[in-house]
């Protein structure tokens, strides 16, 4: 299963690794692809629920404009 989100807010490196760090916390996330010029985040694992994905990210500092 891949989500694809929409984040704002990242700008460096830092903010990537945040992203990525608080989503791989998430059960059943197995992969996190960031694309920092797009903000578009790809996660692809099991079971993926939107709602974890996007307290992860609001967790992590940024908000989702968009999931699919």
């Amino acid at each position: 299963m891949k989500k694809t989100m929409m984040v704002e807010g990242m700008s460096c490196g830092h903010c990537e690794m945040a992203v990525k760090n608080s989503l791989k916390e998430v059960e059943g996330v197995q992969e996190v692809q960031v694309d920092l010029a797009t903000g578009k985040v790809e996660v692809q694992g099991d079971n993926l629920l939107d709602k974890l994905l996007m307290e992860a990210v609001d967790e992590a500092g940024y908000s989702v404009k968009e999931i699919g």
